[in-house]
């Protein structure tokens, strides 16, 4: 015989609701489905205009996210605005593909940070290259075998990755774009609990952003820095007495137990990640320019390196020295300024400054 469910007024009239709610929601699916089509249809259309040329422009998408920003605000709607960027990033992504994959070279293996950085500023519609250095992803880019790289530049906590550094001061690529990643670090291991970690892999710098945290937890353990943290969680899963320091991503790829959440020292952990093509970018109403400088060493060479930007009221947010390769005790400056170099302003703070520095890049 056949049960038969009654329900109290109350509750027949919260599921009445509950189902004219998901009418709703149904409905308002349709029609974002209908209009994602439209649009994949016109991104089509302008691939077929530029010939499949410049399919992925850094400066239109950058003023896309921000005018999505800007109208979620508007509207107040609840949804924050990384949350808003997020989707549009992988809308834009997704017709992208429809013309051609972007090879995207990082430093690998699969499971970096690097690679989580990649993914969040093309979106997941790419074709990723693990590189097995940073040199290896300057190369790729520099050659034509893909054509964009992604290789981190500074951390919030332990600075400048020299490396990089080393390299854009030869390399024929441009930065095209920055990501801000926060950086989780996590400790991950084939075994159980903490007490069988005799050793711990990770990258160097990430072994230093964890320093205290490892004394005070593992303070026996033996600290191994590999090339990145993804190579220490392999190397971890090979080792039942290893754990690695490593994204949830790099846990979850190599099947490690997660021991410790959020292991890092300052809790606001960053790392700055750079986009290199060998493309210039034209502006895109909020932007910032990379250079590299250098001077002859006499007093006051370097306040009036700088004068111009002041002068003509360009901002700097970022100065960092690094000695030249000549061996001879000079230096070079790697500096961030608010402004493309088209811009008024900052082209003529770029002429002033190139009349006085002996080396601009």
């Amino acid at each position: 015989m056949p049960h038969l469910q009654r329900f109290t007024p109350h509750v027949q009239s919260y599921m009445e609701s509950l189902a004219n709610i998901r009418r709703k929601i149904d409905a308002l699916d349709a029609r974002m489905v209908k209009l994602l089509a439209e649009r994949a249809k016109i991104a089509q259309a302008v691939g077929r205009i530029k010939g499949g040329k410049g399919i992925y422009r850094p400066e239109r998408e950058a003023q896309v996210l921000r005018r999505v920003s800007e109208l979620n605000a508007r509207n107040r709607g609840p949804m924050p605005a990384a949350g808003v960027r997020r989707i549009y990033t992988e809308i834009m992504s997704a017709c992208r593909a429809l013309e051609d994959l972007l090879a995207v070279a990082y430093l690998g293996p699969q499971g970096t940070y690097s690679q989580e950085a990649a993914i969040r500023h093309f979106g997941g519609s790419i074709d990723t290259r693990s590189c097995t250095n940073i040199d290896e992803v300057f190369k790729a880019v520099e050659t034509g075998a893909t054509g964009y790289g992604v290789v981190p530049v500074e951390n919030s906590t332990e600075g400048a990755i020299g490396r990089t550094l080393d390299l854009l001061l030869t390399t024929p690529a441009r930065v095209c774009g920055e990501i801000m990643l926060p950086v989780r670090q996590n400790l991950m291991s084939k075994a159980k609990n903490r007490a069988a970690i005799k050793k711990v892999y990770s990258h160097t710098q990430s072994l230093a952003q964890c320093q205290h945290w490892l004394t005070r937890n593992l303070p026996n353990a033996e600290r191994i820095a590999v090339v990145s943290n993804a190579e220490a969680a392999l190397l971890a899963s090979r080792d039942a007495k290893a754990g690695a320091i490593a994204s949830k991503t790099a846990a979850e790829l190599y099947k490690l137990n997660l021991l410790a959440r959020n292991i890092q020292d300052e809790a606001r952990n960053t790392t700055r990640f750079l986009v290199l093509s060998r493309e210039d970018v034209a502006p895109s109403g909020r932007d910032k320019t990379s250079l590299i400088l250098s001077t002859r060493n006499v007093p006051g060479a370097i306040h009036d390196l700088l004068a111009p930007l002041a002068k003509n009221g360009v901002s700097m947010t970022r100065l960092e020295s690094r000695p030249a390769k000549t061996g001879l005790w000079e230096y070079v400056f790697y500096i961030d300024i608010e402004g493309h170099a088209q811009d008024a302003t900052v082209a003529r703070a770029l002429a002033a400054i190139e009349r006085k520095a002996s080396f601009v890049k």
